[in-house]
């Protein structure tokens, strides 16, 4: 009786265990993470840090808020006045 107890504590820490790792998250600073509950849009946006989810029903996707430079070329243009401007 008493090996039963300890099996069944076991599988139910093991699966507990299993549970926390697959609902931990990590939001990095520089993102933000948008939480989808069985595809629709919820109004909560998460913060950077530690949050939870719900395994199976939420899905955490991370947005990257960080600035993207491009290099743009120069362009030339004719202003009304006809004179030449590169831009």
């Amino acid at each position: 009786m008493v090996e039963e107890l300890l099996t069944a504590a076991a599988a139910a820490a093991s699966a507990g265990a299993v549970y926390v790792v697959a609902a931990a998250k990590v939001v990095k600073q520089y993102e933000r993470g948008v939480v989808f509950r069985l595809g629709r849009l919820r109004e909560h946006i998460r913060g950077p840090g530690f949050t939870m989810i719900v395994p199976g029903v939420d899905r955490l996707r991370k947005v990257n808020m960080q600035i993207v430079t491009m290099p743009v070329p120069a362009q030339d243009g004719i202003t009304r006045d006809n004179v030449t401007v590169r831009v």
